[in-house]
């Protein structure tokens, strides 16, 4: 088995709706702006109203201890970006999430370990992390959050959420989790911890001669980990790959292109469109080191933002069938503007498309194979794979990565 460099995650808290570049959209690596503080000439009346109703709180209202600027001020910047109708996309961070955001890029996270985003006004998983409480747990894509520690969340902002799951290392948190199809309440107590992730990891699927490599995220530094393991996986002999993007709630869009980039030797990886409709190709980057590898993907609807860019590029590009579910539908390359207090906007600036054009937000993809997971399965991943034997892998309930292998049946060797 081959793994990428360990990382050690301090894990007080999470701030769910961080994380690899967010779940909200590919992230374009920081863009630093401190905006101007100056009222716009054609706001003053806007400006002057929320003053009005400001003053009004400050001076009238009954509960003292409730008035607390900051947190007002939050609101409001939080109400702005949230009237956009961008939900899950364009956020507003505070300070420490913007903190949270730039060690999380750089290959750590805080946390139990959960991608969240808000979703017609409830709290949606995107994803568990690989090795983290939340994932050892059980927790599912798509499942939704109403209570923590016994508190109802609804009408919170996804920060108000983020904060009361914050909390010091070891300590724990309850969870109530609804499933979307049967409206069932399960309760799980996670206790925060330190979480050891590995960005790309993979294992020779027991009983082939078929590589099972899992991409976890598109933090900082993947690209790197891919190519190494990818050079091993060759230098073994390698030639059939199965490139596991389950769960996979994307991260930087530079990672996302090289990574794409590795395995395809022309074309482009995705179009960008702005604002004023001009769109933009990026295209595929020379030097990559698996252009010839036969190879299938898998996906989910925990499959986000970076992750449906390599996939998008690699069914676009008749390199690779796409197995599994339809994907999440992140679709927006987000840059973040800093604000005075260290507070910061991260806004949607362009849409990405499909190299065919195809948009992604909030459709996501269809892969070209519909596998569903039975309700009691979790994917198996290739770190579970070490010790089982060919008959217990063939026992497993992981029905997308059983019909991954069986894919290759109707390939012909090179």
């Amino acid at each position: 088995m081959s793994t990428s460099r360990r990382t050690f995650i301090l894990a007080a808290f999470i701030i769910p709706a961080l994380a690899l570049a967010f779940i909200f959209g590919a992230w374009a690596e920081s863009r630093t702006q401190v905006l101007s503080s100056r009222i716009p000439s054609n706001a003053r009346g806007e400006f002057d109203l929320m003053a009005e109703a400001w003053n009004l709180i400050q001076e009238n209202y009954v509960d003292r201890s409730a008035i607390q600027p900051q947190r007002m001020t939050y609101s409001a910047i939080s109400g702005m970006v949230d009237s956009l109708g961008d939900t899950g996309h364009s956020i507003f961070l505070s300070p420490d999430m913007v903190k949270e955001e730039q060690v999380f890029m750089q290959g750590h996270f805080d946390g139990v370990g959960l991608e969240v985003q808000m979703k017609n006004g409830q709290v949606v998983i995107v994803a568990p992390i690989d090795a983290s409480p939340a994932q050892k747990a059980g927790l599912r894509p798509g499942e939704i959050i109403t209570k923590v520690d016994g508190q109802d969340i609804k009408g919170l902002t996804l920060i108000q959420v983020g904060q009361k799951i914050m909390g010091p290392l070891g300590t724990s948190v309850t969870l109530t989790i609804q499933n979307p199809q049967t409206g069932l309440l399960r309760e799980y107590t996670l206790q925060r911890a330190e979480i050891e992730i590995h960005n790309v990891i993979w294992h020779v699927v027991p009983g082939t001669n078929i590589v099972h490599l899992r991409i976890a995220g598109f933090s900082q530094g993947v690209t790197q980990d891919l190519q190494q393991a990818l050079q091993d996986i060759q230098g073994q002999g390698y030639t059939r790959l199965i490139l596991d993007l389950r769960n996979n709630p994307g991260g930087l869009l530079g990672e996302a292109v090289e990574v794409s980039s590795q395995f395809l030797s022309s074309g482009n990886v995705l179009e960008q469109r702005n604002a004023q409709g001009e769109i933009t190709p990026v295209a595929v980057l020379p030097g990559g080191v698996a252009t010839e590898m036969k190879m299938v993907v898998l996906v989910n609807a925990g499959t986000a933002s970076g992750a449906e860019i390599v996939s998008g590029a690699l069914q676009d590009a008749h390199r690779a069938e796409l197995i599994g579910e339809t994907t999440f539908g992140t679709g927006t390359v987000l840059n973040q503007f800093s604000l005075s207090d260290g507070s910061a906007l991260m806004l949607a600036t362009e849409e990405w498309l499909t190299p065919d054009g195809q948009s992604i937000w909030h459709n996501g993809i269809t892969p070209d194979i519909q596998v569903m997971l039975p309700d009691s399965a979790l994917p198996l991943f290739p770190e579970a794979e070490g010790d089982m034997t060919a008959s217990q892998f063939a026992a497993s309930e992981d029905a997308q990565l059983l019909r991954a292998v069986q894919s290759f049946s109707a390939m012909q060797d090179q």
